[in-house]
């Protein structure tokens, strides 16, 4: 598939993959300076991309493992959105879940984006759902093993 896409700054860095298997891009911090995040705070961060995401898909923007799992940094939304309409500049709300502030330097992996395929669905309203074994089982309802 080709994805169409814009650096709308000089020193913007096309996402890159960190193996031939990987299923996500890189996204890489386009800032100036280097950023500080404040501990339980959030601050976008900006790739200096714009993307044309083809009909039918859209771009998730997930948590890069090792900035989540080392340094407490995700976007705030867990999961980010992009649009195939949209054609603004793709940001990371980057949020930092840990007690001491963390720097996002110029050219940094940030985030990490996956092209996915979605269903469009029409909503029915309706006085009655099937019955499934589960039923209106919630949370832990259905075990831990």
């Amino acid at each position: 598939m080709e994805l169409k896409i814009k650096k709308l700054t000089e020193t913007a860095k096309l996402p890159e993959r960190g193996s031939v298997s990987a299923a996500g891009y890189d996204l890489f911090a386009d800032v100036g300076k280097e950023t500080e995040v404040p501990p339980h705070e959030t601050v976008m961060i900006g790739t200096g991309l714009a993307l044309a995401v083809p009909e039918g898909y859209f771009g998730g923007i997930f948590a890069r493992s090792g900035l989540s799992a080392k340094e407490g940094l995700r976007p705030a939304n867990c999961t980010g959105v992009v649009d195939a309409d949209y054609r603004g500049e793709v940001k990371v709300a980057l949020h930092n879940d840990g007690n001491n502030a963390r720097k996002i330097l110029p050219g940094q992996k940030i985030a990490q984006l996956v092209i996915l395929p979605f269903l469009p669905v029409s909503f029915v309203e309706t006085e009655q759902l099937e019955e499934t074994a589960r039923g209106a089982g919630g949370f832990g309802s259905t075990g831990k093993m």
